[in-house]
């Protein structure tokens, strides 16, 4: 049987279109993108960008390109990597938060960085920390269900459950005291200082911004409230020669298999706030669309649900058996990626898909675009989650929920487990619905966030 007669057998109704973003006109002018920027980069990307291999512009002084072919892809992300990192504007956007973590850190820093921590991400490692989500999850749903009788803010309820699940398999304690605290610092920075200005796109990266100095106030907080989570847990003591107990305990311990380097303390620091924030963000917010997109299709819920019933029944929740509702997250993480947007500007020359590139020009490879493109996907703007289990999976370099290449997100096995079991759990014991109609609006500002949190109404099952 053919993949186009397995996504017809399964697809039996017309199938969901969630609210998007209008797409912008093609003509419209760099003022204008900047202008629009500002609010949203998604909304200043017309047609072509959705169907064309390559979209050709001007940056400024350099040439920008988007990329929507797998074979450039590739040559960006994984043949040639080095010669291309982060934007000035993306460093100005992250640094604050992130420092020199493994999501920004550049050459041999971040190869140090990333063979360090490897083994604190592999799949073993990982499903050690399956009961410590799991409990998290469960003592939401307690909550949930406490609160079911009137409309629920299940954006924020996804926030603190991946929240509190990140500072315990990081701090092994939970973030009851320090969780508002944390989710103020990320609704502070995401609201007023991620958003890049006008001069943050033109001045190059050593010539401090407005936004800069008020960027680096914000930093100097967030260190310090970063710094009394580690002395907390430094003074919890370590694990008495047996197994780490957390995600610290392995960092601390960690060493550079070719140097026996360990982290320094702040390096150490900025770890931490990376997998903090990385950890608990995106898979919050891929938690939030996935109950936004089962709310407005209600058929696609209750098969999710059944699928939890008949794997529920035999004693546990095995996620080898739960293929539809990871499924359900590929779909939703295809519809709104973690990362809506990755930005690179050239190192050196190059030549990429015959086109020549300079140096400083500027290289646009975004998932959001890529997951929705007219030509590498059949309905591209529906929720289709079939399309993830005919058995084929997609092209490598057409599907970047996670990134792709040696870069690709390291904490991406871990997220996945979290948020397929989260769902699982929520969905079996809730009915989810919306309790207004109007539509949520995809954002983009550093992850494909909603433009408002709507409020659910949900009925325990």
């Amino acid at each position: 049987m053919s993949i186009a007669e397995v996504y017809d057998m399964t697809v039996t109704r017309q199938p969901l279109v969630p609210p998007a973003p209008p797409r912008a006109p093609d003509d419209m002018t760099a003022l204008q993108r900047m202008r629009v920027m500002r609010n949203s980069p998604i909304e200043t990307w017309g047609k072509r960008a959705y169907q064309d291999d390559i979209v050709q512009g001007r940056f400024l002084s350099h040439s920008s390109f988007i990329f929507n072919t797998p074979d450039a892809i590739r040559h960006v992300l994984v043949d040639n990597y080095e010669n291309y990192s982060r934007t000035p504007a993306g460093l100005r956007v992250l640094r604050p938060m992130l420092g020199q973590g493994l999501l920004i850190a550049e050459g041999r820093a971040w190869k140090h960085q990333r063979r360090t921590l490897a083994p604190a991400f592999t799949p073993r490692a990982v499903m050690t920390l399956v009961p410590t989500m799991i409990a998290a999850t469960d003592e939401t749903i307690a909550k949930l269900k406490a609160a079911s009788n009137g409309p629920v803010d299940l954006r924020e309820a996804m926030q603190r459950m991946t929240l509190e699940i990140a500072g315990r398999t990081m701090f092994s304690f939970g973030m009851e005291r320090h969780g508002a605290t944390l989710r103020d610092f990320v609704m502070e920075y995401g609201d007023t200082l991620a958003r890049p200005h006008m001069l943050d796109l033109i001045l190059p990266l050593g010539w401090p911004t407005p936004q800069d100095f008020r960027r680096a106030r914000f930093r100097k907080r967030w260190t310090a409230f970063v710094g009394q989570l580690m002395a907390e847990r430094r003074a919890a003591g370590k694990s008495d020669n047996g197994p780490a107990r957390d995600l610290f305990d392995l960092m601390q311990a960690a060493r550079d298999p070719e140097t026996g380097d360990a982290f320094t303390d702040a390096q150490l620091g900025d770890q931490v706030a990376t997998m903090i924030l990385a950890g608990h963000e995106t898979t919050a917010t891929a938690l939030f669309w996935a109950l936004y997109l089962l709310a407005l299709d209600s058929a696609t819920q209750e098969q999710l649900a059944a699928e939890v019933r008949s794997v529920a029944a035999a004693g546990t929740l095995d996620l080898e058996s739960l293929k539809f509702t990871r499924a359900v997250i590929d779909e939703t993480m295809r519809l709104y990626p973690p990362a809506f947007l990755i930005a690179r500007a050239a190192g050196g020359p190059d030549t990429i898909a015959g086109l020549p590139v300079r140096k400083h020009d500027v290289i646009l490879i975004a998932p959001w675009l890529l997951h929705r493109h007219e030509k590498l996907w059949r309905d591209p703007n529906a929720f289709v989650p079939a399309r993830f289990m005919t058995g084929t999976p997609p092209d490598r370099f057409a599907y970047l929920p996670f990134g792709v290449g040696p870069r690709v997100c390291i904490g991406a096995h871990f997220a996945l487990v979290e948020a397929t079991l989260a769902l699982a759990k929520i969905i079996g014991t809730f009915r989810i619905a919306l309790a207004d109609k109007e539509p949520v609006i995809p954002i983009g500002v550093v992850t494909t966030q909603p433009d408002r949190s709507p409020m659910f109404a949900i009925t325990p099952r």
